[in-house]
């Protein structure tokens, strides 16, 4: 006969290893990943503590935040002693996650390389299953006026209007703007139409005094910068 161990629970665990009590003691910036996702499910199974399933859902993702965050409540209902309720519950939370960086106040961050406007789009691109084209507009001492989409378009391409790219930049009274998109395949280099359209619009610009800083192309965790390879 096969016998299981049941394991105690997180509530037999010493006050100071148990992920809530240690929040509250140490503060929240002292908790790994998975103790931060064992708060979020609660409670764990017969044989595996919250902490235990929280390892599990960092192990298949990769040990990636972002990687979770792509999944869907259907995805982490694979694992087994994750249920209904424990997988929206996770979804909800990395969204907002998601949703709280979005909304960081953009007047007071200052663009001073490539690695600042990825912190700033990457959330905007990240994960999506088709094209986007967005713009930072800029003013002259490189601080974000305003965060703008222009174009969604398929999987392997999106249409850029130099004209509404222009106007929507000329309406935050942009001194310069760093242009992005996505590529959904994963591959961050340019390909030709990139580089052709970043030209066009680089010329377009220094007709209407407004610099063409950067444009990036953004795949999953990776970038490529225009500036930073000299193209621009």
């Amino acid at each position: 006969m096969k016998y299981e161990i049941k394991r105690p629970g997180i509530k037999y665990w010493a006050e100071e290893e148990r992920p809530r009590e240690k929040l509250l003691l140490l503060g929240v910036q002292k908790l790994t990943d998975a103790e931060l996702l064992a708060i979020l499910l609660g409670s764990g199974t017969r044989t595996h503590s919250a902490l235990d399933l929280a390892r599990q859902l960092l192990e298949n993702s990769n040990r990636n935040l972002n990687t979770l965050g792509e999944r869907s409540p259907n995805d982490l209902m694979q694992i087994k002693g994750i249920g209904r309720a424990k997988a929206v519950t996770i979804v909800a939370a990395l969204e907002l996650g998601r949703r709280r960086q979005l909304q960081m106040p953009e007047q007071k961050a200052k663009i001073k390389e490539s690695k600042d406007a990825y912190r700033l789009l990457a959330p905007l691109l990240y994960g999506l299953p088709q094209e986007a084209f967005y713009i930072l507009a800029l003013n002259r001492q490189n601080q974000v006026l305003a965060k703008i989409p222009l174009s969604s378009g398929g999987l392997n391409a999106t249409v850029v209007d130099p004209r509404l790219l222009f106007r929507k930049a000329l309406e935050q009274g942009a001194s310069a703007v760093i242009m992005a998109h996505n590529h959904p395949s994963g591959a961050c280099r340019p390909s030709e139409t990139d580089v052709r359209l970043t030209r066009k619009l680089k010329e377009a610009g220094e007709l209407l005094d407004i610099t063409v800083l950067d444009h990036l192309i953004i795949a999953g965790d990776k970038f490529y910068s225009f500036a930073d390879a000299g193209l621009l």
